[in-house]
C-alpha cells in the first residue's frame, strides 16, 4: 500500500465520517453548524481557552472566532470572561447547555459509528483502531483515553 491508496481509503472513510457528523448534529433540535460544532468540540475536550489560542486551534483567523463565538454565545452555548490572568485577555468555555449538546450529540455519533464498525469483520478491528488512532495523533487530535470523548471523529 502506497501513501495514495492511504489517502484514498481516507478520503472514503473521511466522507462516511463527515455524513455521520452532519447526521449527528442534524438529529438534535438546534441550528448549530459543523464549524460551529467543531468549536464546541475544542472547548469541550481541551476545555477553556484565550480567544487567540482557540483561533489557532482552529485554523481561522481571530476576527472569524470572533463571529463564531458571537453566535454561539448568542445561542447560549459558549461563554466569554476575562481572564483572571489579564484584563486585556478574554476566556471561552462552554456553558452547561453546550457541554450537554456536544455530550449527546457524541452518544448519536458513537451509536450510529458502532454500528458501522460492527459490520467490519472482526479480525479487521484491531488495524483499524490502530491505523485510525495513529492518524489521530499525526492529526494533533488528543487521543488520550483519559481525555473528554473526541467528539468530532
Amino acid at each position: 500500500m502506497n501513501d495514495s491508496s492511504a489517502a484514498d481509503a481516507l478520503l472514503v472513510a473521511s466522507r462516511v465520517l463527515v455524513a455521520v457528523a452532519a447526521r449527528s448534529i442534524a438529529s438534535v433540535d438546534t441550528d448549530v453548524t459543523l464549524p460551529q460544532y467543531r468549536a464546541l468540540v475544542v472547548l469541550h475536550t481541551r476545555g477553556p481557552q484565550n480567544a487567540g489560542v482557540f483561533s489557532e486551534i482552529l485554523g481561522i483567523h481571530p476576527s472569524t472566532a470572533t463571529r463564531l463565538c458571537d453566535r454561539l454565545i448568542a445561542k447560549r452555548l459558549v461563554r466569554r470572561s476575562p481572564s483572571p490572568n489579564s484584563g486585556r485577555e478574554v476566556i471561552l468555555s462552554l456553558t452547561k447547555r453546550g457541554d450537554s449538546l456536544v455530550r449527546h450529540v457524541t452518544d448519536i455519533r458513537r451509536a450510529e459509528i458502532e454500528r458501522i464498525v460492527e459490520r467490519v469483520p472482526a479480525r479487521t478491528r484491531p488495524s483499524i483502531v490502530t491505523a485510525l488512532t495513529a492518524f489521530g495523533r499525526a492529526a494533533g487530535e488528543i487521543i488520550d483515553e483519559g481525555d473528554a470523548p473526541l467528539g468530532w471523529s
